[in-house]
């Protein structure tokens, strides 16, 4: 199954494993800079609060070996949020806000 980041790069037309910034994501979809902030930083609280639920490096949640780093996970909630994942449903407060902004 293709991660959100993989769903990304097909939509918008990159290399499957091509990474982004927050400020090249926020132009390519549309969703304001401190919207984005938010969620990379509700991703990096999430990560430090619940680490039960980060994968390994490998893919596996809550797996042995090497955790994904915090940044890596906030990124990766970034790329959940504009796919229409999960995060977007953890932050749809923020989803909301940038819905009305685009009124």
């Amino acid at each position: 199954m293709p991660t959100n980041k993989e769903k990304y790069n097909k939509r918008y037309g990159y290399s499957k494993d091509e990474g982004h910034s927050k400020s090249d994501i926020s132009k390519k979809t549309g969703i304001s800079m401190s919207i984005l902030d938010k969620v990379y930083d509700r991703g990096i609280g999430a990560h430090k609060n619940n680490r039960s639920s980060v994968r390994n490096v490998k893919g596996v949640k809550g797996g042995p070996g090497k955790k994904m780093s915090p940044q890596a996970w906030a990124m990766g909630r970034i790329y959940s949020f504009v796919m229409g994942g999960p995060a977007r449903k953890s932050d749809n407060d923020l989803w909301q806000k940038h819905k009305k902004s685009k009124k």
